[in-house]
């Protein structure tokens, strides 16, 4: 699971830098203001590759999830690429654990065959 998360979350690392270029062409908002959320937003993306495995790791993801759809309101575009990236989100926890049980089951069929060959 931490592999998919991590290769999504990298991903919005790049779209959310992307996204912070287009926001500085809007004359409302200012240079500091964007690339300090913008910042903070790839800092936990790059800081939640590390989390993942750890309790409250998912969460926070899917409240990166939320606050990627928000952003929507400041890029348009972003409604789209937010939805496109829960659902990147959500294949990636959801067939990273099922990856990682079948990991579990062949280990344990491994283990149990080797104490059997004993």
């Amino acid at each position: 699971m931490r592999t998919l998360c991590a290769s999504t979350l990298i991903g919005e690392f790049f779209v959310i830098g992307f996204a912070g270029l287009v926001a500085m062409k809007d004359p409302d908002l200012s240079a500091g203001t964007v690339w300090a959320v913008s910042g903070i937003a790839m800092l936990l993306c790059v800081l939640l590759c590390g989390m993942i495995t750890r309790p409250g790791g998912i969460a926070l993801g899917w409240a990166l999830q939320v606050v990627l759809i928000a952003s929507g309101f400041v890029v348009p575009t972003m409604f789209f690429l937010g939805a496109v990236f829960a659902a990147l989100w959500w294949a990636s926890v959801h067939y990273g654990r099922k990856i990682d049980e079948a990991k579990a089951r062949f280990a344990a069929q491994a283990e149990a065959s080797a104490a059997d060959a004993a």
